[in-house]
């Protein structure tokens, strides 16, 4: 059965698919990534994953993968095919895709897992026949994915979509960026959830349980949420003045809160644009799926777009 290999790595864990033609998960499982090795550990576990994948399509599918796709976390230059820097898992300038070349053999694509995700949600997912989209996870930080006509646009430098880091708050909160007044310092999944365990007194407390204490009619969560949906909407009123995007894909943990994010959302958006047009905001819709999806995506692209040989390996 004709397949590719598709890999996520995050800065923990590494989600790992086999993807038949029709975008089916013919094989899917996980791994540690294993950063407390070292940097040097990271890449030779990716790369016997990787190797560990291709023996089981032989065995159990008949075939050997025919191109692969991974998709990794910081900063990545997709065209050249490096994983050029990561904080969490302390590498530098790795050539990623011609190791995994060498390795297995055949084509491979690189991608920027946020990037990435957000091109599966675009063609297969939330976005599905939109031909501008905006994806974006609210985790940890907040990124963005940029879709234009079924690809995802990486920037002049790989740095394109990175709306986490438009000032909204201009002198706030410190980020780590250098800047102050950042997105994602007010309304990631962490900085609600720093916020609420402040106001809570509850060190342990995180942003679903301040949805949770949202939609019992807390005063005190209802603010914190507020302030979160403001700034939110404020940073992607700028992005779709800038972008046009006919679909706004709201994805990452905070999320998961369903109409407690979305409703007050939609209604800050929609209170702010004045000549903009109102893009559909939408949840996403693959989940922690999304990344190995687009790998995927990234790899059946490789046999089906011509290429240089050194752009395949």
């Amino acid at each position: 059965m004709r397949h590719v290999i598709a890999l996520d790595v995050g800065g923990t864990g590494m989600k790992a698919a086999l993807v038949g033609t029709d975008g089916e998960l013919l094989h899917q499982t996980r791994r540690a990534t294993g950063r407390e090795r070292g940097p040097d550990a990271v890449v030779d576990g990716i790369l016997d994953f990787a190797a560990e994948l291709r023996a089981y399509g032989v065995e159990h599918l008949g075939e050997p993968a025919a191109a692969a796709g991974v998709a990794v976390p910081g900063i990545v230059d997709e065209e050249r095919g490096i994983a050029a820097y990561s904080a969490n898992l302390g590498w530098r300038d790795v050539p990623l895709r011609s190791l995994l070349g060498e390795r297995l053999g055949v084509p491979v694509a690189l991608g920027h897992d946020v990037r990435t995700g957000g091109l599966a949600e675009g063609r297969i997912g939330a976005g599905r026949g939109a031909d501008r989209f905006l994806f974006v996870p609210l985790g940890t930080g907040i990124a963005g994915a940029i879709g234009i006509g079924g690809r995802v646009e990486s920037g002049a430098h790989g740095f394109a979509g990175e709306i986490g880091h438009i000032v909204v708050r201009p002198g706030g909160s410190p980020c780590p960026c250098g800047q102050r007044g950042c997105l994602e310092r007010y309304a990631s999944a962490a900085a609600v959830s720093e916020a609420w365990a402040s106001v809570s007194g509850d060190p342990e407390a995180d942003a679903a349980d301040c949805a949770k204490a949202v939609e019992s009619g807390d005063p005190q969560a209802q603010a914190v949420w507020q302030n979160a949906v403001d700034a939110l909407a404020d940073g992607l009123v700028i992005a779709l003045t800038l972008l046009d995007p006919r679909t706004l894909i709201i994805g990452g943990g905070l999320a998961e809160a369903g109409e407690t994010l979305f409703t007050p959302l939609r209604d800050a958006v929609r209170r702010r644009v004045t000549f903009q047009k109102l893009p559909s905001v939408v949840p996403a819709a693959l989940g922690d799926t999304a990344g190995c999806l687009g790998a995927g995506l990234l790899a059946w692209d490789l046999l089906t777009t011509p290429t240089t040989p050194e752009e395949a390996t």
